[in-house]
Parts: structure tokens; sequence; C-alpha cells
């Protein structure tokens, strides 16, 4: 049997990395774990996180869009998508400027404590002209409907929704109504 091989790219950028850390940790920043990698809060706030991919290691900025970046060094990571994270992309440690970095960070920090941020839109989920006429023909399932959180009551909107075909649609309908009369949400067995 081969060995499984793995591929960690911050082991790609190990010196980098911690000459990064080394210019954070000067810094009032508070360093956590989260979502595999190093982010640094404050106020229990995410500023920044730094982590290595393939061909650079990077600084990335959660609010990086408030940012004067008068270096203009910053990246958009995913174009479109992302609304207000930055990256400041490195290829070699000879890039690293370690006051620039710091000014970069402490105007973050700054910006962090005005409460600068873009809050993530919420998409309003309009229900089909089937799960409409589901609701207004069936009073009990309405009302027991409308108890639910928009949250919950979505995961129902979508689930049924999504399907293509209506006897998939129907199907799905006849699944999650005993569901919401007894008040259970969709995935609430995962929960």
């Amino acid at each position: 049997m081969s060995e499984k091989k793995t591929w960690h790219s911050n082991e790609l950028w190990e010196v980098e990395l911690e000459l990064l850390r080394s210019i954070i940790n000067k810094t009032q920043l508070v360093v956590t774990n989260k979502w595999g990698g190093e982010v640094y809060t404050h106020n229990n706030k995410n500023v920044i996180g730094i982590g290595g991919f393939k061909n650079f290691f990077t600084i990335w900025f959660f609010n990086g869009v408030f940012l004067k970046d008068e270096l203009n060094v910053l990246v958009n990571a995913n174009e479109g998508v992302t609304k207000g994270l930055r990256q400041w992309r490195f290829t070699s440690k000879d890039e690293i400027n370690e006051k620039h970095i710091l000014a970069y960070i402490k105007e973050a920090i700054v910006n962090e404590e005005k409460g600068l941020s873009i809050k993530p839109e919420k998409k309003e989920v309009v229900p089909s002209e089937f799960f409409t006429y589901e609701l207004k023909s069936d009073l009990s399932f309405a009302e027991a409907f409308q108890k639910f959180t928009p949250f919950k009551q979505k995961e129902f909107i979508e689930y049924v929704d999504s399907a293509k075909q209506e006897k998939t649609k129907i199907a799905r309908m006849e699944k999650i109504k005993p569901m919401v009369l007894s008040g259970v949400g969709l995935n609430d067995k995962y929960r």
C-alpha cells in the first residue's frame, strides 16, 4: 500500500511566516487558530491572518478594504465574492519590510477600534409559486411555518424549491409538512 502524501503549504514558507510572526508579535494582537489557520484578533475581532500558499505567503486583512494602501500592495483574493478582505502577498522574505507591515497592521487595528467593517448582506429568499400556493392552501402549515426563524424558513424553501422536477418538489413538500407542523427544523437532527 502506498503512503498517502499530504501537502502543507505553510511548510513551504516556514522561515518567512516565522518572520511575519515576529513582526506581528510587536503589536497588541492576540493569536488564535480559526478555520485551520493563524488569525490575530483585537478585542475578539478578527484583524489579520497569515498563511502560506503554493506560490506565495500572505498577510490578509479582514477589513483591508478600509486601509489606505499607500503602497498599493493589497489585492482582493476573490474578486466579485470577497467584499472586505484584502491580501498582501509575498514570494520572498526579502519583500518583507517590517516598518511598512507594522504601519498597515496599526491602521487595521485603528479601523477595528472605529468599528469599520462590511456587514454580510442578508439575502432575501423568495419562495416559489409552488411553495407559496402550499402555504396559502394550508393555514395550519402556514402558521407553523411562520414560527420558525428566518434561517430555518430559508432551509425549507431552498430544500423544496431546489428540486428540478415537479414530482420531486411534491415529494419534498410531503416530507417537510409533518416536520413543520411538529416544529422540527429540516436539519435539526444534525445540530
